[in-house]
């Protein structure tokens, strides 16, 4: 529908066909990437009881796939800037659904490694060109509902890795990967036939359209770093990644130690609740910041940096309260609001950068997400070895999110057009 134009609202276009259902297939292919990466966390004691390794050796399978992960997402960005958004996707896919079936035949720990290298490799091409993809596709008033929405499968991903104990501790540990393995390549297949790229939008009066071959890496990390806005995103999104692996790494401690709770109840406290609460915010904070969007064209900063605002007093109070019912308030709250973040940031960007860099750009962010998400991880530990209380921690955490806040009030935007 045409909107009246002025100054201060955005251009509203109609949505290329087949949106609603590219969006749809990618969301299949949201969730199985964060559900194959995970479930080997879910059945650590039945992996170790076939290959016999220490507990070093078992985190070191986790932060490989991250480190592997981080480092390759600025060029499996760019590949899909390059080349088609949709080929990437499916390559991508079938390449970790293939190497999910061949876990299932490791016998080692070398060649359990090797896996998880190459699980990091390829699962790092997805994103970048997923969320790229959805953008094309939702140009306007829907783009933040619908990257929401993507963010909202992976969740789900992410909450069903439990699926991957609970096949290992009635079958073999090697099912849940033969299993996801030939449903993720037989899905690829699929996508083959689904699966194809935006149709390209008009161009705005004035700018010249751009061949595919003139993208590169060298000049699309020089084109990225020249608007002084990306560098405040990479900040944002790496600071906002280190209160994110700090909350989720040490709640569950938390909950057990400040509040005397089982593992199990600790468990369900630390992630049924977050993820609950997730869901709905990327959800919640899409829906939003499209409509605020017909008005304000900076909605899809500000409601993140609104979130932010109320996420931060909501950790802080959890981590002064000695009651266990306004804990877990605090960081439903946290959860609801900082989720905002994940269903704006792909679209930020397209306020920010080059339309013909998106992915790149996005994998320049996961990269330096990774690093500062892991630095955090092992400072926390560190002040933990000295005795610091992990309700410091979340205070810490907190004064970040204001940081991240006030970084998102400094952005500034260019006007929305169609691409």
């Amino acid at each position: 529908m045409l909107v009246t134009q002025t100054p201060t609202t955005v251009t509203e276009s109609r949505l290329p066909a087949r949106a609603w259902l590219i969006l749809a297939l990618l969301c299949v292919v949201g969730a199985l990437n964060y559900l194959d990466r995970v479930m080997i966390t879910t059945m650590r004691g039945s992996i170790v009881d076939a290959i016999p390794m220490t507990d070093t050796q078992f985190g070191l399978l986790t932060a490989v796939f991250l480190w592997t992960y981080g480092l390759l997402s600025p060029m499996a960005g760019f590949l899909a800037d390059r080349f088609s958004r949709s080929r990437v996707i499916i390559g991508s896919l079938f390449i970790w659904s293939a190497v999910t079936f061949l876990t299932a035949y490791s016998t080692t720990f070398g060649a359990l490694l090797a896996t998880r290298v190459l699980m990091g490799a390829s699962e790092a091409c997805y994103i970048p060109a997923a969320l790229a993809l959805i953008v094309d596709y939702h140009r306007g008033s829907t783009r933040s509902l619908a990257t929401g929405i993507h963010v909202g499968a992976m969740i789900i991903g992410q909450s069903l890795g439990f699926m991957g104990g609970w096949l290992a501790q009635d079958n073999s540990w090697s099912t849940a990967f033969l299993l996801f393995g030939v449903f993720g390549m037989a899905y690829a297949i699929l996508l083959l036939f689904l699966l194809r790229d935006a149709p390209s939008a008009p161009p705005a009066v004035g700018k010249p359209t751009d061949s595919l071959n003139t993208v590169h890496f060298a000049p699309a990390l020089r084109n990225l770093f020249s608007h002084g806005s990306f560098g405040l995103a990479l900040a944002f999104w790496g600071f906002l990644g280190m209160v994110g692996w700090l909350i989720i790494g040490w709640l569950p401690t938390y909950y057990q130690e400040h509040f005397r709770l089982s593992q199990a109840e600790a468990g369900l406290y630390a992630t049924g609740y977050v993820h609950t609460a997730s869901l709905v915010g990327v959800l919640l904070g899409g829906a939003l910041a499209d409509r605020w969007n017909r008005t304000n064209p900076r909605a899809r900063v500000l409601l993140p940096a609104l979130g932010l605002l109320l996420a931060a007093p909501g950790v802080f109070t959890a981590s002064l309260t000695d009651a266990l019912p306004v804990a877990v308030g605090g960081f439903v709250i946290y959860a609801l609001t900082r989720a905002f973040s994940d269903a704006n940031m792909m679209p930020i960007l397209c306020l920010i950068t080059d339309a013909r860099y998106r992915a790149t750009g996005y994998g320049v962010l996961n990269l330096f997400s990774c690093i500062v998400g892991g630095l955090g991880i092992y400072a926390g530990g560190i002040l933990r070895d000295s005795h610091i209380d992990i309700s410091v921690l979340f205070r810490v955490a907190a004064g970040f999110m204001l940081l991240c806040a006030g970084i998102l009030f400094s952005i500034r935007v260019r006007p929305e057009t169609p691409a």
